[in-house]
């Protein structure tokens, strides 16, 4: 579907949400998130309802209901030391779980091992965790798009949007990231991200991923488009959480909190005719069917 079109937007306009992953996943994460959102220009986040430190974020999200966040939709848990699972009991969901009781590290183990019928319980539990603590989320979104792990895990996706009236992150290049075909799991009718842009570790690794986000911006086409970062301190506990785990660890995401706080950063959206907008308002699309 022309999202750009249905926002009411002509079609030589750069729309953009900046989004920030894993609220909820630390106490360094929701501090960093935080500060993207009142001292940045970061305008959107999602929150991980299975995590330790999700109470101290959802109560921000019930008590600033001015900035816009949805529900990360948690499946998976990569970290090497620092471990969680599902918000049902391991009883009720046990293909999700490790020998320990923890969410598998990766898409491939939970393709492998989860039946589609616990990923619906587990997902739609998070969901209504978060509605019956009193937060209105504006869409819902995957943790490393575990969803993608398999195409009927995809499809429970897609139906937790219908469910709830909400918004679902989707995106070809997310899909093709996971090993999905976008052609056979994505219909005309689907709200769609036009383009994602994300740091890959060769960015980092080389120094610049820094560079990444302002050429990214600098080079933006027109539709709808999303910037997906994970703010965070480089700080003990972050490194802790992100021990032995470089990619998406305490130093990059410090960068993706650097840049998306700076003057010269945000400077680069009006130098470039960007318009910011939030998934709120493709949620009122849904929930008006226009």
């Amino acid at each position: 579907m022309d999202l750009l079109k249905k926002l009411g937007y002509p079609k030589n306009t750069k729309l953009l949400i900046i989004h920030a992953d894993d609220a909820g996943l630390s106490h360094s994460e929701n501090r960093a998130t935080i500060k993207t959102l009142e001292d940045g220009f970061v305008n959107s986040y999602s929150i991980m309802v299975p995590c330790p430190w999700y109470y101290e974020m959802a109560l921000y999200a019930k008590n600033n209901p001015q900035y816009d966040y949805g529900i990360h939709l948690t499946l998976t848990c990569e970290w090497e030391n620092y471990k969680f699972g599902p918000v049902l009991p391991v009883s009720q969901v046990p293909s999700l779980v490790d020998e320990n009781g923890h969410f598998y590290k990766s898409r491939e183990k939970l393709r492998q091992n989860a039946s589609a019928a616990d990923i619906a319980k587990e997902l739609e539990a998070q969901i209504k965790k978060a509605l019956e603590f009193g937060l209105e989320p504006t869409h819902l979104d995957s943790h490393m798009y575990s969803v993608g792990a398999h195409p009927e895990f995809f499809k429970i996706y897609k139906n937790l949007g219908e469910q709830f009236n909400l918004p679902v992150f989707l995106n070809k290049q997310l899909l093709q990231m996971v090993g999905l075909d976008p052609k056979t799991n994505l219909s005309d009718s689907d709200y769609t991200i036009d383009h994602t842009y994300f740091g890959e570790f060769k960015y980092f690794e080389n120094g610049e991923l820094y560079d990444y986000y302002k050429k990214s911006i600098e080079n933006m086409g027109y539709g709808v488009n999303l910037i997906l970062i994970h703010p965070a301190f480089n700080d003990d506990e972050m490194k802790g959480v992100t021990i032995n785990h470089p990619n998406f660890g305490s130093e990059w995401r410090q960068i993706d909190l650097d840049f998306f706080t700076t003057e010269k950063s945000r400077a680069l959206l009006k130098k470039n005719d960007i318009k910011l907008i939030t998934w709120k308002e493709i949620k009122y699309l849904i929930q008006n069917n226009t």
